[in-house]
């Protein structure tokens, strides 16, 4: 049996008790498991199954509120890993357990799963909650990719441009939200080599209609949009499909958070005619 011990401890008592009920939850279906009493365990294996998908329902949602609260650096990555656990939950809830050989293969399949489950993400994840640098505003919204009243500059050429970019990176964050993994890189790649593209025509675009302005900012703008330009450029295949869930999260923040300052602090600042 597996305890609940102060290592597992993150100092938040609503889900320091959340962590508790899911070592019970553990512990429970090792129990039937187990126990050679229990000659049919069809209705333990559902009761489980209910309780975890309650458990994946209110606790997730509960740690995800708070730490939206708290503007945690691990919020993203967290709901990555929630959303895994939801995944992986339904597929062993869908297999078939009518059969007694079938409910100790799924019932040892979930036990290894949850146990799994808890030391690597309570202690190795859970454990840094409030610990680290809050995120930046944008980065605590349930969907960053949305493109908001906030980007509006009212230069509607300009504005159409920024939501499909918003759009396009949007697909980048589903599939790291459904756990990236290296089959998704190729995906991936091919996303970003059309965002690359299409930031390209908006940079385009956008130095453009600075130019019919006569705006003195122009040149500014032009060395920002060749910097994140190289950055696109510079991204490295390889290391995507060794590591993609990682590499993947470090380049959507960068990408969401230098759209967006960019957006918010130097495209707002372009004349209208």
């Amino acid at each position: 049996m597996f305890e609940f011990t102060n290592d597992c401890l993150i100092g938040h008592e609503e889900l320091d008790q959340d962590h508790k009920k899911m070592f019970e939850l553990l512990n429970k279906g090792i129990y039937v498991l187990q126990d050679e009493f229990i000659e049919d365990k069809y209705d333990n294996i559902k009761e489980i199954f209910d309780e975890l998908l309650d458990y994946s329902n209110t606790h997730f949602a509960r740690e995800e509120g708070y730490m939206m609260k708290i503007r945690d650096a691990e919020l993203i990555m967290q709901r990555v890993q929630h959303n895994h656990f939801r995944n992986e939950l339904w597929k062993l809830v869908g297999k078939s357990i009518d059969e007694f050989d079938e409910q100790i293969e799924v019932l040892s399949e979930t036990m290894n799963f949850l146990t799994e489950w808890l030391y690597h993400h309570i202690i190795g994840s859970d454990a840094l909650i409030g610990k680290l640098e809050p995120l930046d505003e944008w980065m605590v919204k349930e969907n960053p990719c949305e493109f908001s009243d906030e980007y509006m500059t009212n230069i509607p050429m300009i504005d159409g441009e920024h939501k499909t970019l918003f759009e396009i990176t949007g697909r980048v964050y589903e599939i790291l939200k459904g756990g990236a993994t290296e089959e998704d890189a190729d995906t991936i790649i091919e996303i970003l080599k059309e965002l690359r593209q299409y930031t390209a025509e908006h940079f385009s675009d956008e130095e453009e209609y600075m130019r019919s302005v006569n705006y003195d900012g122009l040149d500014a703008q032009i060395r920002a949009h060749r910097t994140f330009i190289a950055e696109l450029d510079g991204i490295d295949e390889d290391e995507m499909r060794k590591n993609t869930q990682e590499y993947v999260r470090s380049l959507l923040e960068f990408l969401l958070g230098w759209l967006i300052n960019h957006i918010l602090k130097v495209d707002m600042q372009i004349p209208k005619m």
